[in-house]
């Protein structure tokens, strides 16, 4: 494999310091930039113990930038490089609810200054991290083809970032990847999503909320998709194509299922069923015949090794470890 250099955004995210580690770990020159912003929702002690096991995991210490800057989008490392993966962006829906013109701003705007120094700095490849959510309602099996009906701004927003993308491929030659993920979870996430929430809710014996007995998500280990983004990055075959990198099993589970298995691996916690939220598409199983074809993507972590290994990570982890049990 030809070795390339490689710009990150978001590098000290929860998925882009485990792309970094992949990338380096093939030999290739990664750069990499990360606001290290809290969103308005992690705790300032959370923030710092995840920049540290973050940049200790990856071997990797992110320059700081603000992607929203025009200064620093030039500064992102593209001079020279062959490849941008830009994983800079508000983590998920009820995020940008709350500030949807802060979101806006990181969002667009700053993919629109990326883009443009990416023209500038003569970059091959944009590879974009998009959502499953911009495909709204789904069932299982939907391809990378299925007509997109995104509910909600941050679906919206990523789905505008995919048009945007391909837009300086028509119009600049820019070749790009679109990367649709679903449902990651893993060591070293923030505590506010699903299986987080219900991996600490577990370990506490405190109740799990399942906001939809029957939803069903495509729970997807970050050691997997971020393999997958790595693959797809540098493949021949990826050019000017869309994917879904997800686990994609046939044992995808609901949420009362993935509540059981937590508790259930923790040994403690309990469960509490209502209606579902709303704010969110029903979703169900991606089909990823496309990654496992281009580029022989192969996802290896069921949710019982996944949520083994993310419940001894809480354990284990100091900082959480006096979250938890006070010691």
């Amino acid at each position: 494999m030809q070795t390339k250099n490689i710009s990150v955004t978001g590098s000290c995210g929860f998925i882009g310091h485990n792309v970094v580690r992949i990338l380096s770990e093939q030999g290739h020159t990664v750069h990499g930039a990360d606001s290290h912003t809290s969103y308005g929702f992690i705790p300032d002690a959370e923030l710092a113990y995840l920049k540290e096991s973050r940049e200790t995991a990856s071997g990797y210490k992110s320059w700081q930038a603000d992607i929203v800057s025009p200064y620093t989008a030039n500064g992102v490392a593209m001079d020279g490089s062959d490849v941008v993966i830009h994983l800079a962006s508000f983590p998920r829906q009820k995020v940008v609810n709350d500030n949807p013109i802060e979101a806006s701003r990181t969002m667009i705007t700053g993919l629109i200054h990326l883009l443009e120094s990416a023209v500038r700095y003569q970059v091959k490849r944009f590879v974009y991290i998009s959502s499953s959510m911009v495909y709204g309602n789904f069932a299982d099996g939907v391809t990378e083809d299925a007509v997109c009906d995104p509910q909600g701004q941050y679906a919206i927003m990523k789905y505008a970032g995919e048009k945007l993308v391909e837009d300086y491929y028509r119009r600049h030659g820019l070749e790009y990847v679109i990367i649709r993920p679903s449902a990651v979870y893993g060591e070293r996430d923030v505590n506010d999503r699903v299986a987080s929430k219900f991996a600490i809710s577990a370990l506490k014996g405190g109740d799990l909320l399942v906001r939809g007995a029957n939803e069903r998500l495509d729970f997807t280990h970050v050691d997997d998709t971020a393999m997958g983004i790595a693959q797809a990055a540098v493949s021949t075959n990826s050019a000017n194509k869309i994917y879904n990198l997800t686990r994609s099993n046939q044992h995808t589970l609901t949420l009362l299922e993935a509540a059981e298995l937590m508790t259930k691996l923790a040994g403690s916690g309990t469960i509490k069923v209502e209606d579902r939220d709303m704010n969110f598409p029903s979703r169900g199983r991606l089909s990823i015949d496309r990654a496992r074809q281009d580029f022989e993507y192969d996802p290896k972590i069921d949710a019982d090794e996944g949520f083994t290994r993310y419940l001894s990570w809480f354990q284990t982890s100091k900082y959480w470890r006096s979250q938890i049990y006070g010691y």
